[in-house]
């Protein structure tokens, strides 16, 4: 757009290239899940149990980290933001795997979420410039689709690097495929945002803008949605390590099964972005919430009629289930809070990641803290946060349910 002249990847490769922007949030918590416990006890946390702290840790600096990027994008373009990210993002990485200490590996988590806001948030916005409404949510659908790959090999690479050299050479790999995304990034990706549609980087700007943000019902609502689900879901990414090799055995099979679940996420992105030109966003945003919800607590009624354990098997079907749904909502809900925020993408792309990542993290927190023996507490963090969910998008809509 402002430079017409460099080159402008095709739909393929632009799909390919948002999916890796938006993944970088993925791949710094799932490459180090098998090491979570490694990293633990090397750096003499207070318990063993306490890895999902570098879960939480990432995402705490990604929750701060995009209240700054998404108004610097509006006021000095999309590229610049996206390449000071990175730099950020490989500096955590480097503090981290060079650290013998527990405190400072947190402090490089969080550095690390920091960088990783601008490529997150900034590629969203960077979609919202060229699309809208439905075709928005067609984009990121495709994209989340391409971007569960991530999920689904990262934990079996962080296994390999394991293997390796440890659980430092984690962080190693984390900076050279930054390096690798960044530099296709570079050459390949044109500015979005034209000179002339920039909004000066003021704080009164800044200000005006999140209160008309915070008075739209539609933005709000759909945000705090998200912020509901993505609390299920960081739950569970907090707490897969224990639930699989801790509660289930699973050992070295964590990866397989972790990128089992995955692959829920990313047919569920393909089904939306088949229907959703059809039946639309909000629609099939509520089928997913009704069945998960329901799903969620028909299984945990369950639980006690068993009379012991949640056998692996059902534990897998009911994982699947409600991953598919939340699969359905995610590329949905960014669409629906951005849709009345076009004028301001970047600062409306923030608000939207910002709230809905720190909404998440106490919710997160309460489900993973309290899975020790049993899933019982993921499966009803899940139907809770569902019920949640329905209530606050039924708000948003004023009762519509279309």
């Amino acid at each position: 757009m402002s430079d017409p002249s460099r080159p402008k990847a095709g739909f393929a490769e632009y799909i390919a290239l948002v999916a890796l922007l938006i993944s970088i949030g993925a791949l710094g918590t799932d490459i180090m899940l098998p090491a979570l416990d490694a990293i633990s006890r090397d750096l003499g946390a207070p318990r063993i149990t306490d890895g999902h702290f570098l879960v939480t840790a990432f995402f705490l600096g990604l929750a701060a980290g995009q209240l700054v990027v998404g108004p610097l994008a509006d006021s000095y373009g999309r590229k610049p933001v996206i390449y000071a990210g990175y730099g950020v993002f490989i500096a955590g990485c480097l503090v981290s795997g060079l650290t013998e200490s527990w405190a400072v590996m947190l402090a490089g988590r969080v550095l690390q979420g920091v960088g990783a806001a601008a490529p997150r948030i900034v590629a969203v916005a960077m979609v919202r410039d060229q699309y809208e409404g439905r075709a928005m949510a067609r984009i990121m659908s495709i994209a989340m689709a391409a971007f569960i790959i991530v999920p689904i090999i990262a934990p079996a690479l962080g296994q390999g690097l394991i293997h390796l050299g440890g659980w430092r050479m984690t962080f190693v790999g984390l900076v050279v495929l930054a390096l690798a995304v960044l530099v296709w990034f570079a050459l390949r990706q044109v500015e979005t945002l034209a000179r002339a549609d920039r909004r000066a980087f003021r704080l009164s700007n800044i200000g005006a803008g999140l209160v008309e943000i915070a008075r739209t019902r539609v933005a709000l609502g759909y945000t705090l949605t998200a912020g509901l689900m993505y609390g299920m879901f960081v739950g569970y990414l907090g707490a897969a390590q224990q639930i699989f090799q801790g509660i289930y055995g699973v050992g070295e099979l964590f990866a397989a099964y972790f990128a089992l679940a995955s692959t829920a996420l990313g047919a569920a992105a393909l089904v939306n972005a088949a229907l959703v030109m059809r039946l639309g966003m909000r629609r099939l945003t509520w089928l997913a919430l009704l069945a998960l919800t329901g799903l969620s607590f028909t299984v945990w009624a369950l639980g006690p009629l068993l009379g012991g354990p949640l056998p692996l098997p059902l534990f897998l079907l009911w994982q699947l289930a409600v991953f598919f749904c939340v699969g359905i909502t995610f590329g949905n809900l960014n669409a629906l809070a951005l849709e009345p925020l076009g004028h301001m993408a970047g600062l409306g792309a923030a608000f939207v990641g910002s709230l809905a990542t720190f909404l998440s993290l106490p919710l997160a927190a309460a489900i993973s803290g309290r899975i020790t023996t049993a899933v019982t507490p993921l499966i009803a963090g899940f139907a809770l946060l569902g019920l949640a969910a329905c209530f606050t998008m039924f708000w948003t809509n004023r009762g519509r349910p279309d």
